[in-house]
Formats: C-alpha cells, structure tokens, sequence
C-alpha cells in the first residue's frame, strides 16, 4: 500500500479509502490509485473493475429504543439484513436511540452520517432534528424517514404507512365493533412528536364523530410506548369512565392496555385496536382481548427502504415523494403464519 500511495502521490490513508471502498472518495482519485495498484501487479484487470464500479451505498437505521416490541422487530430484522449481506450488497447499520429524544435523535444523525450514505429514521417533530437534518442533507446524505415522516426538503421520501388512512379505518372498525353502542372511547399514543401518532389521531378524529354520533372521544393519553406507562393509563381510563366502549391505541406496546383490561375484567367488553403485528398483539388477538391490529409489513418497510437507495443514483434524480406501503388489517381468524 506505500508503493502505491507513492505511485499514485496519494496518502497512505486514500489508499486505504480506495482499496477498503470508503465514503468519501471522488472517482478521479479512485482511478488514480487503482491504475497504481493495476501497474504494480497489487491488483489483476478483474479485482480493478471491481473497486472500480459504483460503491454500494453505506446505509444506517435509526430507531427508537424502548420497549415497543414492533421497532424492536424491525431492527431484529434490519440486523438480520446486514448479517446476511455480500460484497456487492450495501453495507447496513442499525442503532437504538433513546426515543421521543430530539437531541438525541438530531446528535445520532450527525454521527453516523460521518459512515453512512444514506440514513433510515423514525421522524421526530422538532427544530433540532431539522437542523440536523438540513446540515446533513447539504453534506451529501441521504436521508429517508420510515414508519413516521418528517417533511423537509432534505429527506428524499418517507416509507411507511399513510397514518392519517390508518387513523381512520381504526375509528370504522371501532364504531363498527361497537356496534351502535354508546359510551366513551379513549386513545393512547407514544407522543405526538412522532407525526405518526398525531396523524393517526387526526384521521381517527375525522371520521369516529361522523360515524358513532353516540361515542364521545375522551382526548388522548401519551404513554411514550411504554407498557408500564400504557397499563397505568388503561387503569386510570376505565375507572375513571364507567361507560368506556373502546381504545385505540395510536402506538405501540399494546401488551400494557391488554394487562389493564384483563386485570378489570373488560377483555371482550372494551373494543381494542391496537398497530404492529408481533409476538404479544398475535397472542392478544388470539385471546381475545384484541380485536384488530393494524399492520405494516416491517419487511416491506425494509426492503423498500433499500430499493429507494440502491435505486436513487444522482443526486439529480431525487425526488420528494411518499411511498406509503399497503395497510394490512389483521383480525384473530387471519394471522399470518409467517409472523409466528
């Protein structure tokens, strides 16, 4: 690697970032060294053309930490991904932060845009995550947001649900299980700094009046995803309110709901809908205490987070657009084996 750093007057650390095919690195430089390596017998034409060829993109995952078993699946997965993965196939990272944490969010942003090419994250509605953002975008990072969107300029697309149609196919299944009851219905969500949340309120808000004139919404609780937190909301919510009908919870850790309503007795009584089909939601949907989750495939969230990067060469053919995955309802007589 001296030889060929002196060959090609390049430093000892550029040979490096050439050969070990590093961010960071313009074409010209890449070729200079390469034709270096090629004339002193280091590479053969093959290994040239090779390291030679676009670089597979460097792509990190940002999630939030914390007991939603949903994004704890969907970073098992994006692990998983990156295990499995071969020279050719974008190298991928994937990190927990600490959720509902701005700073946090807008700090891991910076840092890991130093690795990556382009950077996958849950959205958090907040100036110092559009700062980070807009500083980093302008670097040349990519950036997409997944499962909850944060619209700028910087982020290339968001990939996930349209939370606002999720929203309100809650509030019909709801009023439908419902079944002309009157009563109160409740919501809990993890906070409204995720646009998610607050998105799937406001579409659960447009339709449930319209639909149930005999529900009264109660307003919502933020139970930051927590079940600890969601359990001592549930308590509060159905023994504060004698006539409550139903609860919608916006966000995840829907194990902690289900905990109160068996504890009360209410499993059955109280119409539950909850997001994110995993291991304890199949469990609660099969007892009974669930009656509808709403699902985003966490794979096609992946694989379409991916394939936006993969695909997006030029920054010249960026474009601002949503892709919002299919809405998978599942009910207790329709659960995917594969999520078993």
């Amino acid at each position: 690697m001296a030889d060929i750093a002196a060959a090609s007057h390049m430093s000892l650390a550029t040979v490096d970032r050439v050969l070990n095919r590093r961010k960071g690195v313009s074409s010209r430089t890449i070729e200079r060294v390469l034709k270096a390596a090629v004339e002193l017998g280091y590479l053969n034409p093959e290994a040239h053309e090779q390291l030679a060829a676009p670089r597979p993109p460097n792509i990190v995952f940002l999630l939030p930490m914390g007991t939603n078993p949903y994004l704890r699946l969907l970073g098992e997965k994006v692990r998983a991904v990156a295990d499995a993965h071969s020279r050719d196939q974008p190298p991928i990272r994937c990190f927990f932060i600490d959720s509902f944490d701005a700073k946090a969010l807008a700090a891991g942003i910076r840092q890991h845009a130093r690795w990556a090419d382009g950077i996958a994250f849950m959205g958090i509605d907040h100036p110092l995550v559009r700062e980070a953002i807009e500083e980093v975008g302008a670097s040349g990072t990519r950036l997409v947001t997944i499962v909850s969107d944060l619209p700028h300029p910087a982020r290339e697309t968001y990939i996930g649900l349209d939370n606002q149609v999720a929203g309100r196919t809650a509030a019909y299944l709801l009023g439908r299980f419902c079944g002309g009851r009157k009563g109160s219905v409740a919501l809990v969500a993890g906070s409204r700094t995720y646009r998610a949340h607050s998105e799937r309120e406001t579409g659960f808000l447009s339709l449930i009046e319209e639909l149930q004139p005999g529900i009264e919404v109660i307003g919502m609780r933020e139970g930051h995803d927590d079940r600890n937190e969601n359990y001592q909301h549930a308590l509060a919510l159905i023994e504060q309110h004698p006539d409550l009908v139903g609860i919608y919870n916006v966000g995840g850790s829907s194990d902690g709901i289900a905990r109160a309503l068996t504890q009360k007795q209410k499993s059955g009584d109280i119409v539950f809908i909850g997001h994110g089909l995993t291991h304890d939601t199949r469990r609660l949907l099969i007892e009974g205490t669930m009656d509808a989750v709403i699902n985003s495939d966490p794979d096609q969230v992946i694989s379409a987070t991916l394939a936006h990067f993969n695909g997006v060469a030029q920054a010249s053919t960026r474009n601002h657009h949503l892709q919002h995955l299919k809405i998978e309802l599942i009910l207790r007589e329709n659960i995917p084996l594969q999520y078993v």
